[in-house]
């Protein structure tokens, strides 16, 4: 499998542990270094601004979609080459995973965890199909597992949607995880509801 682009969602927060921040920058680094582009949230600061930092600091590509108010409020990174300004949070969710080739989570708030589901969702109906990962810091992601498996097992999900994503520890592990994700199919009709 060629990836050539990835979407990354992460969080702004300033006050989060450093390890967060550290396996931000070390992601943004070892994708830049493969020569994969990263289209994520375009701002500056916590684990966004690490992201940015580490792949721009190894000469990578990096786009950043932020919509106008949060550019209005001076939250997009001064550093990149490609920020696009868009009108709102959903045309900046479409635009993100627009012809990338793969999706990864790193630890974050609400709207990271609101991307993340929005992406696991479409790919259930098979807007898209690209992989997803999770990247577990400090086993940020296990609690979401638990919720999601816990959905399976209620049957408010089929055993076959525990495929649409999968867990790496470590940034390190991101790359191996989207070349060994389960393909997935575009006919949404086939994980029709229970």
């Amino acid at each position: 499998m060629t990836i050539a682009s990835v979407c990354v969602y992460c969080a702004s927060s300033r006050q989060s542990h450093p390890e967060y921040l550290d396996a931000a920058a070390r992601l943004g680094r070892l994708l830049a270094r493969e020569k994969i582009k990263i289209v994520y949230g375009g701002g500056s600061a916590g684990s966004m601004g690490h992201l940015a930092d580490g792949a721009i600091a190894e000469q990578g590509t990096v786009l950043g979609v932020l919509p106008q108010f949060m550019y209005d409020l001076e939250w997009g990174h001064k550093g990149l080459a490609e920020l696009r300004v868009v009108n709102d949070l959903h045309e900046r969710k479409r635009l993100m995973i627009d012809g990338v080739d793969a999706i990864v989570a790193l630890p974050g708030g609400s709207g990271t965890l609101e991307e993340l589901l929005e992406a696991i969702t479409w790919k259930r109906l098979g807007l898209h199909v690209h992989p997803i990962v999770l990247v577990n810091v400090r086993g940020f992601f296990d609690p979401l597992v638990r919720l999601l498996e816990h959905a399976i097992a209620e049957k408010m999900m089929d055993e076959r949607h525990r495929q649409m994503w999968t867990v790496a520890d470590r940034p390190e592990d991101v790359l191996a995880a989207i070349r060994a994700a389960p393909p997935w199919s575009k006919d949404a009709r086939q994980f029709a509801a229970l």
